[in-house]
């Protein structure tokens, strides 16, 4: 794997890259939709290869168990078992396991840990994790991590990480090739001192490229902010920059303008199938009744399949009626806003305007979460009161008045 860094913006750090892969380009910053079981759930190849997709994530616990390694490994490897061409990029499952806590066991040899599916028991080892990542022929892999819980005491944190620089250092010593491209992860909570220790550690040991691991688990944005904006700096320049499982459009815009090249999250592609939008003015819960009767589009400003052909009444049947099509379109629409969105920063970035159209994206979005949730509903009086059931409602914001449907309709 190479990454050419093509440009830093001069006001903010963001970074447009480029990462060859023996699968493929992948354009960065880039967001990698998840592919759990070897899948982005209720989309196919053709569809993703459709959204501009270059670059998905798989999932090494799910894929040991099921149908596992060495299967996927005689059938010809897992770009051809999933009819994917492109890049894939495979976590070393140190995540599942942290959250399947009531389950596992952690020492320094590594994770015993019983299956979510038939309580089997297993056991992944540095080497192990390394050993099923290549099986599976992914062109980036990760090194094996424990990601410490939030809240955690600082003792608990500064053991987690030493113990996660010991099984780094056993993945470099399992895996001296560099195709496929190893990447390191960094550790340490939210205490700056130990984030600082594992980032400095981790590039001592080398890699083809860092991650950040253990955040949104729980700790506030400002302290996500905070440990990306202080560790991001501590990782070689002329590398690739991962930041593991953040999802919300806003987040990823802060992180790439804080020097991050990679995101993956299963927000998109999860919001879709519960009936969660994202739009140019937020976020959309197409459940909702008053959707029912809307001829309009999801998103008047998206060119999506979705909104090219269905009304969000016809959206909103689909869901309600458990109808598969709807999980499909919804997604589809979620996948195509943030490849869309990644798009954008890039051309900004490289046109040197990504703080301003940061804070243009940014403003939209506050703006319209302030509209939805100042609307107050009035009499024909202009006197605030409870919305009926049924029938239109006067409602008031800023002093202008809007007709909107009841609960019901």
């Amino acid at each position: 794997m190479k990454f050419e860094l093509l440009k830093i913006d001069p006001a903010t750090g963001a970074r447009r890259g480029r990462l060859h892969t023996p699968h493929g380009t992948v354009e960065t910053p880039v967001f990698m939709p998840c592919g759990t079981q070897g899948t982005v759930k209720a989309l196919s190849p053709q569809e993703l290869e459709g959204e501009g997709v270059e670059l998905i994530l798989c999932n090494t616990y799910h894929l040991y168990l099921r149908p596992g390694h060495e299967l996927i490994a005689e059938l010809g490897g897992l770009h051809r078992f999933m009819s994917w061409p492109h890049p894939i990029l495979t976590d070393s499952g140190g995540y599942q396991v942290y959250s399947l806590a009531e389950l596992r066991r952690i020492s320094e040899e590594g994770v015993s840990f019983q299956s979510h599916l038939d309580g089997s028991k297993h056991f992944l080892s540095p080497e192990k994790v390394i050993e099923i990542q290549q099986a599976l022929g992914s062109d980036i892999i990760m090194a094996l991590d424990e990601c410490a819980p939030y809240p955690a005491a600082y003792e608990y944190v500064k053991t987690s990480i030493e113990l996660t620089l010991r099984w780094a250092r056993r993945c470099r010593e399992a895996h001296t090739s560099r195709n496929p491209a190893l990447f390191g992860i960094v550790q340490g909570g939210v205490f700056p001192d130990l984030r600082e220790r594992s980032a400095e550690e981790t590039v001592r040991i080398g890699f083809e490229g860092y991650a950040l691991g253990g955040l949104s688990v729980g700790e506030s944005k400002t302290q996500t902010y905070e440990v990306i904006a202080s560790t991001a700096p501590m990782l070689p320049l002329e590398k690739p920059r991962y930041l593991m499982g953040l999802g919300p459009p806003e987040d990823l815009l802060e992180a790439v303008a804080l020097g991050i090249d990679m995101f993956d999250c299963v927000m998109p592609t999860r919001h879709g199938r519960t009936g969660s939008l994202f739009t140019s003015q937020g976020r959309l819960n197409i459940k909702a009744a008053r959707y029912a009767k809307e001829e309009g589009p999801v998103d008047p400003e998206c060119d999506c399949y979705t909104c090219r052909h269905f009304s969000r009444a016809y959206l909103r049947h689909l869901f309600i009626t458990g109808e598969l099509l709807g999980l499909q379109l919804n997604t589809l629409h979620n996948l195509h806003f943030y490849q869309n969105l990644m798009q954008q920063v890039r051309r900004a970035i490289e046109a040197e305007t990504f703080r301003e159209f940061k804070a243009g994206f940014l403003a939209k979005l506050m703006q319209e979460r302030e509209d939805n949730q100042s609307w107050v509903e009035v009499d024909k009086g202009g006197q605030e009161g409870r919305r009926p059931r049924s029938g239109k409602v006067r409602m008031k914001n800023k002093g202008s008045t809007k007709e909107v449907k009841g609960f019901n309709d």
